[in-house]
């Protein structure tokens, strides 16, 4: 009777052996599967951003889509693109440019001068640059995205 007992313990150990290391197997599964969907998660967030924030540049844009309402050039010492229009007797501009990581827009009388901390947070981004290509067209990138941006000739 005692051999009885002392084969069913071993059995009994053997199975809660093979049952904890199966269970560990299944927690690091798990983990790592948490692991890889968290990397893709901030890679497909991360192209989302760029896109979004190329997008909204565009748009505005093709809101004043006049070659002599676009400009760039810095907005204390940043690179940004101006918007300008006039609105009765009153001159406005939207500066759109990157500030601490935001893409910001700022929309005022073009007579006043304001900080890059005042204008509206649109999106994080990372690197916002804006380049005269040539004749006209602008190319604007956002990180490692770039975009193409032909406003129609004054005339």
């Amino acid at each position: 009777m005692n051999k009885v007992i002392r084969g069913r313990s071993i059995d009994t150990i053997f199975v809660l052996i093979v049952f904890s290391i199966f269970a560990f197997s299944v927690l690091m599964v798990l983990m790592l599967g948490a692991s890889v969907y968290r990397n893709i998660n901030d890679i497909a967030r991360e192209g989302q951003q760029e896109h979004t924030a190329l997008s909204y540049i565009w748009t505005k844009a093709k809101n004043y889509d006049d070659a002599d309402s676009i400009s760039i050039g810095e907005f204390n010492g940043l690179p940004a693109m101006f918007i300008y229009e006039q609105i009765g007797d009153t001159d406005f501009r939207t500066v759109i440019y990157s500030y601490e990581g935001w893409l910001c827009e700022l929309y005022s009388s073009a007579e006043l001068n304001f900080a890059p901390g005042d204008g509206d947070r649109i999106i994080q981004i990372g690197n916002l640059g804006f380049r005269d290509v040539s004749d006209g067209i602008i190319e604007i990138t956002v990180d490692n995205k770039r975009l193409f941006l032909s406003p129609r000739s004054g005339s």
